[in-house]
């Protein structure tokens, strides 16, 4: 890693940070260790399993494989940043309600992956669905369970936005 530099500025979660960080540390290490924010996971480190996904400018991002320099004046939102316990976002409840967490390490990808879809096509079919998740990997098979929390979701937030 380089040296510490100039401090890097980044809103995260709605709020902004300015951390004196190498700007080649990964954004993932940044989140985890010096933000508190353990939503996004640690799984390949090659940006491949999905566990570390984030949204970065309201887009899907692998958090292990970005520089934190790379999001200097950017929006990240994690998994903490959508909803609380007592206050969940739309695609978190429907995940609960459907019971589509095993193991839960594949949770933070697929529901991140979830809202980045749903942003832009509120009514996705499932083969829209699939190539939306594919890129996410679940090893315990609530494949199905996935799906169903992801049409449920959409059809919360479309009634929702009839209201």
């Amino acid at each position: 890693m380089q040296p510490e530099g100039d401090p890097i500025e980044f809103t995260v979660n709605g709020r902004p940070h300015r951390l004196r960080v190498p700007a080649d540390a990964p954004l993932l290490g940044v989140l985890r260790n010096d933000l508190g924010l353990n939503g996004p996971k640690y799984g390949c480190g090659l940006g491949q399993c999905g566990a570390c996904t984030v949204l970065l400018d309201g887009k899907v991002a692998r958090a292990c494989v970005i520089p934190v320099g790379a999001v200097a004046g950017r929006r990240v939102v994690t998994l903490e940043g959508l909803g609380s316990r007592d206050a969940m976002h739309p695609v978190q409840k429907a995940f609960v309600d459907a019971q589509a967490a095993q193991c839960g390490y594949c949770l933070n990808g697929m529901i991140m992956s979830t809202v980045a879809l749903l942003s832009r096509q509120p009514r996705p079919t499932e083969a829209q669905v699939r190539d939306a998740l594919s890129h996410n990997l679940c090893r315990c098979g609530t494949h199905l369970e996935i799906l169903e929390a992801v049409r449920l979701a959409a059809e919360r937030m479309a009634a929702e936005a009839r209201q």
